[in-house]
């Protein structure tokens, strides 16, 4: 019965090379984790973080009713396919509080799911089950799904996984993800491991949050200049230290300034601002906590970061990214959009029609 949290993966540098047949592979999608509960009639849609997703995507309802087991738990992730593959900009706005909003997106931008894990089926809990059982299973569960209910393509061969690395990238999905074949699932355990794409830019900080324990910077603001000399924002990087916290506020001190006439952003300080519908502005209100206060401290453009980042959607970091050093020798100006790597689209039906069991 639900809440049940899902299984986590934790980050590793590369594939990893073991005996053959000893992890199963599939490509790290993109979207809303979701366990599905089902129980006859009765669906829920489970989120990692113990919000249910159920009213913000009931055109799944009906495709799952059609292609799940009358009693089942499956783990697996809301997605929503553009014209250039997946489109988590577009899946952000399904989380609406209006009824009336989340009935017209499920139509504009209707949802897929990707299911890939069998946790329960009738009265059997399959979590101690190995995972190449639960495979086995799911596959048999899922013979014939919904056209908006897909089962992620797998494998045990590591060259293919590899290979899905790389051509995956352009239809949007985020690297590859490693899973121990003879594994139990273990809830809100990272017992799996994630490979993702990693790539460095260098950045203007503009500005900063304080972190929420107030004891320094907790994320820096990140801009690129465009050809016409305009300071976009792209995102932030965050995940310091205590101490690096610390070391952070006496390198920013020089840098604060109040003068929001001359600050490339200093238009977001006006309220008004806020509601722009060309995606959140720093300042603007979370979709996902109302309450977050996400004003900032401006600083001069003077200073330029290194920033490992893993990949940019509609102009901004998908993720937040990690620091890596300041540029002395980068002038602010140099910091500009052509340094980005543009990944080309690959089709995601392809994905999509990959043999499953490969």
């Amino acid at each position: 019965m639900p809440p049940l949290l899902p299984m986590l993966a934790k980050s590793s540098p590369e594939l990893p090379d073991a005996e053959a047949g000893a992890y199963w592979f599939e490509p790290k999608w993109d979207g809303f984790r979701c366990i599905v509960f089902r129980d006859g009639d009765e669906i829920e849609l489970g989120s990692r973080n113990d919000k249910p997703l159920t009213r913000y995507f009931p055109e799944l309802l009906e495709p799952l009713k059609a292609s799940l087991p009358a009693r089942c738990v499956i783990d697996g992730e809301v997605v929503v396919a553009g014209p250039d593959g997946l489109d988590f900009d577009a899946l952000q706005q399904r989380i609406h509080p209006a009824k009336s909003r989340v009935d017209r997106l499920a139509a504009e931008t209707p949802a897929a799911f990707v299911a890939f894990d069998l946790l329960a089926i009738g009265d059997e809990s399959l979590l101690d089950a190995p995972l190449s059982s639960r495979r086995a299973q799911l596959e048999r569960a899922l013979a014939e799904p919904a056209p908006t209910i897909h089962l992620t393509p797998g494998t045990f061969d590591r060259a293919l996984a590899e290979d899905w690395f790389s051509r995956f990238e352009g239809a949007g999905l985020d690297g590859v993800m490693a899973k121990p074949a003879e594994g139990a699932y273990q809830p809100n355990k990272r017992a799996a491991l994630k490979v993702k794409h990693l790539r460095t830019a260098d950045c203007v900080v503009a500005g900063f949050r304080e972190h929420k324990n107030g004891d320094g910077p907790g994320s820096l603001m990140l801009g690129l200049y465009d050809d016409d000399g305009n300071l976009h924002n792209l995102g932030v990087a965050s995940s310091f230290s205590v101490a690096r916290r610390a070391e952070l506020r006496d390198e920013l001190a020089p840098f604060i300034t109040d003068d929001w006439s001359t600050h490339p952003w200093g238009r977001w300080a006006d309220a008004a601002a806020h509601e722009s519908g060309d995606g959140r502005l720093p300042g603007g209100q979370s979709r996902w906590n109302a309450k977050k206060d996400l004003t900032f401290t401006p600083l001069r453009p003077e200073l330029v970061a290194e920033v490992a980042y893993e990949r940019v959607d509609n102009g901004r970091f998908r993720h937040s990214c990690r620091f890596q050093h300041w540029r002395q020798d980068r002038t602010p100006e140099s910091c500009t959009f052509e340094q980005l790597e543009v990944v080309p689209a690959f089709e995601l039906t392809t994905v999509f029609q990959t043999d499953g069991s490969a």
